[in-house]
């Protein structure tokens, strides 16, 4: 059965994280990816330790699967030729250099719109086009100066990072999103046209409701750790050997977690009687509910909890959430052969599901420039 995206040839000229994952999103589903990197390499393959068994580093691993890869050295007169026909045939391209830097070699958007006008030519910038243009994308960097860090962490501790690069995460999703969009549109049209994505508006965006909060009120949330700014209780509690999160959403949930701690009195405390007055007296409440937490493990108040209707779990390690999302038949580990070896690898499974033409696993991510005769062909020509 054919893929959503098969037929669709997609140029990417990205490197690290956020293109090479929308790049792999888009050849999950059938697209025919040519990865172009230059004679250094993807910054990503340098990124190790850790690395998989086969000595190739997990970061760059972990989003290039799918895809075929040569090497183009953009001075070469020969090389750029050979770049700009692969173009020419191409439904999509995927770049995130600094803003500025493909035009000197003929590879912007409106010096590629002429060669191939219906292309679909995605940008992705750390801080768009304008004033921002010459500005770093580094997701810490973008986490930092966006305002995530000054929500994540303890209210008494300093600024932190979310623990992996979620803002690039949520730019290729958008990216993904935004390619897309302009495919459908191009059915009608015929034309492309192009996608800008950056960091900074990716991360205020992904913000929700505390950009929106911010917005109304016209105050910055603070650090609340682990709490929510209008849920309570809906947070992490200590148990006898480490962490449960409970998270409360409503006035029947609460009731339930009162009487099976066994303190169906809180009920009727007017402290606690609605979410507003959870909220304002969550302090207390978490004092409460934590005293009776600790006399057990955090597995039991993540079953006992579930049982009664409370959402609840205990804080997994990355490894344990594997094996849970296997638990629940998730399937959330993807198995890929490597064609040359015969080797089965692992890899996270991509999470959108289609009950027809789902994903696909067809190849290991590429070595570099393993595919370079793609290029050569018309380089010689």
């Amino acid at each position: 059965m054919s893929q959503p995206l098969e037929g669709i040839k997609v140029i990417d000229l990205s490197r690290i994280l956020a293109g090479p994952l929308c790049s792999m999103t888009l050849a999950d589903f059938g697209a025919d990816v040519l990865k172009v990197e230059s004679a250094a390499g993807d910054e990503t393959r340098s990124w190790k330790p850790p690395v998989n068994a086969q000595g190739i580093s997990t970061y760059y691993w972990s989003v290039n699967r799918n895809k075929q890869a040569v090497v183009a050295d953009f001075a070469d007169t020969a090389q750029l030729h050979a770049l700009r026909e692969l173009i020419r045939e191409a439904d999509v391209l995927v770049e995130n250099f600094r803003p500025g830097v493909l035009a000197k070699f003929g590879l912007d958007y409106e010096s590629l719109r002429e060669l191939n006008p219906a292309l679909v030519y995605c940008s992705i910038s750390g801080f768009g086009e304008k004033q921002g243009a010459a500005l770093p994308g580094f997701d810490l960097l973008v986490q930092a100066v966006g305002g995530l860090m000054s929500i994540t962490g303890e209210p008494s501790g300093p600024p932190s990072k979310v623990g992996v690069a979620l803002v690039d995460v949520l730019a290729a999703q958008n990216a993904v999103a935004g390619i897309l969009l302009a495919l459908r549109e191009r059915d009608s049209s015929g034309i492309g046209q192009r996608v800008s994505i950056n960091l900074l508006g990716s991360l205020l965006a992904g913000l929700t409701n505390q950009s929106s909060s911010t917005l109304a009120t016209g105050k910055s949330p603070a650090r609340m750790g682990n709490a929510h700014p209008s849920i309570a209780p809906y947070e992490t509690f200590a148990a006898s050997d480490g962490v449960v999160a409970i998270a409360v959403g409503n006035d029947r949930q609460f009731a339930a977690l009162a009487q099976h701690l066994g303190q169906p009195e809180l009920i009727h405390d007017p402290r606690f009687g609605s979410n507003s007055a959870r909220v304002a007296h969550r302090t207390e409440l978490k004092d409460i509910i934590e005293a009776a937490t600790v006399s057990a493990t955090a597995a039991h108040w993540a079953k006992a909890l579930m049982s009664v209707g409370v959402p609840a779990g205990k804080v997994n390690s990355i490894a344990e959430a594997i094996d849970f999302a296997k638990e629940l038949g998730l399937d959330p580990v993807a198995l890929i052969t490597d064609p040359a070896t015969g080797e089965v690898t692992e890899q996270i499974a991509s999470p959108i599901g289609l009950s027809r033409t789902g994903a696909r696993y067809r190849s290991i991510p590429p070595a570099h420039g393993e595919h370079q005769e793609l290029l050569g062909t018309f380089a010689n020509s």
